[in-house]
């Protein structure tokens, strides 16, 4: 069983900053990519920003040039910086991940339980 756990969450004020961190609870064989989604009060979860194996990302235009999406591999943990946060970045933010837990495996996705980030004055 895989579990994800994100943090960084909280309340900031238009124009600051938050770093999102997500670890799983164990390492996988492989991993074909890690992402962040995000679901705000009566919208669709929506994609934020994908990392793949090969190392290209893709970013929701919305975040482009504002949120950075990263990977530590030391620390079995998926990044987000968000910088120039906005009140319509406000929403519960999740990661997820498709991987491999063992080589004989099926590829699978697994999702955190979501953090709250409000942009508001």
């Amino acid at each position: 069983q895989v579990q994800l756990v994100e943090s960084g969450g909280g309340l900031v004020q238009p124009g600051g900053s938050l770093r999102l961190s997500c670890a799983a609870s164990r390492k996988f064989w492989s991993i074909d990519g890690m992402g962040w989604y995000r679901q705000a009060p009566g919208k669709e979860r929506e994609l934020v920003a994908q990392l793949y194996s090969s190392g290209s990302t893709v970013y929701a235009d919305s975040v482009k040039g504002r949120f950075t999406i990263s990977r530590d591999n030391a620390k079995n943990t998926v990044d987000l910086q968000m910088n120039g946060l906005r009140a319509e970045d406000t929403a519960v933010y999740y990661c997820k991940v498709t991987a491999k837990v063992t080589s004989y495996g099926f590829v699978s996705s697994y999702w955190g339980q979501g953090t709250q980030v409000t942009v508001s004055s």
